[in-house]
């Protein structure tokens, strides 16, 4: 099995978690999703899959085809913690369609809110990258497909705020010395201003976890994909140089160093960690391994760590259903493994 694409570390990393590109589209000829019978969001599903399938394209050839309604709830929510669907997605399963690749790093939401929605996962700070690939999947199913357009509207989206071009890119930070330094609320509203905005760790309405923020962009509607990202990309930048200045600061202070080295021994010797102490505890070490005051351990550990412990991708990787207590039990064990 390949390895999937939070496994590495990648550009800025000590920052930058992931780049995500996200394109909403829609197929003419149907209704958007909330208005279609089974029947027809079955019938598009499969028109979507014989595309790839019938296709040249090397990408198409490794994506896996998964009907959501025949997934457990802890199978649905396992790909909600590693950031393949969204909460949503998961949810009402029904006439719902998943298509992923072997490493995770690309999957397709056919029927959410929209009929097809593309997503590119990246390590570290590689917008562009990522939206290289997701342009290819896009002209693939557009050419054998024909996708709702409209010469001054864009891309046709259920939800007017994705017309245009109905991208979301998206970086994931970890800002763990700007939260602490209480700027986070002044920065939302800054970024706000410039048609950006900072959400949770699981995008809109979601809250941030340990210092973990999404940044993306919100204007679809009046500028091309590649300024968007650019825009994203130029930001991000910024952001960057502020965390490591906070960073520096405030890892000078021995009590700062301390508390680190503090959670690490926690994670090395507790017999028992809940996901949310978990989360803290390695989000504080990730810090300390980026400043240099934890050594011996990668961020792509702790990177691959912060997926795989959350409860029910633990369940799903154990084979078998846990209780509270034997989830709690395996982490602590899985993290003990790991930072040996």
């Amino acid at each position: 099995m390949p390895n999937k694409w939070y496994d590495k570390n990648g550009e800025q990393g000590d920052v930058v978690i992931s780049s995500r590109i996200r394109l909403a589209r829609n197929l003419n000829g149907y209704p958007f999703p909330h208005l279609m019978s089974l029947q027809q969001k079955n019938e598009l599903a499969n028109k979507v899959k014989d595309a790839l399938d019938n296709s040249n394209s090397y990408i198409a050839s490794t994506f896996k085809f998964i009907n959501m309604a025949q997934l457990s709830a802890t199978e649905a929510n396992s790909l909600v913690e590693r950031h393949l669907v969204s909460p949503a997605f998961a949810g009402d399963r029904s006439g719902r369609y998943l298509l992923l690749t072997e490493d995770e790093s690309i999957s397709i939401m056919l029927n959410e809110e929209d009929h097809i929605r593309i997503q590119v996962l990246s390590d570290g700070l590689s917008l562009k990258q990522a939206y290289d690939v997701a342009d290819k999947i896009d002209t693939l199913l557009d050419n054998a497909l024909g996708f709702a357009f409209h010469e001054k509207l864009g891309y046709l989206t259920q939800c007017p705020t994705n017309l245009g071009t109905g991208l979301r890119a998206s970086v994931m930070l970890h800002l763990p010395a700007l939260q602490s330094g209480g700027v986070i609320n002044r920065l939302e509203d800054n970024l706000s201003k410039i048609g950006l905005t900072l959400r949770g760790t699981f995008g809109e309405g979601t809250d941030a976890q340990v210092g973990m923020y999404q940044l993306s962009n919100q204007v679809t509607l009046g500028l091309s994909e590649e300024t968007a990202i650019e825009n994203l990309q130029s930001v991000t930048m910024q952001i960057i140089g502020n965390e490591r200045d906070a960073r520096n600061e405030i890892c000078k202070r021995l009590d700062t160093q301390d508390y680190i080295m503090r959670c690490l021994g926690k994670l090395k010797y507790a017999l028992l960690m809940s996901t949310k102490e978990a989360q803290s505890l390695l989000s504080a070490v990730r810090l300390g391994v980026a400043q240099g005051i934890v050594n011996g351990i990668s961020l792509d550990t702790l990177n691959s760590l912060l997926v795989e412990l959350q409860p029910n991708t633990l369940t799903l990787n154990e084979g078998k259903e846990l209780s509270p207590q034997d989830r709690d039990k395996l982490r602590a064990e899985l993290i003990k493994e790991q930072l040996k």
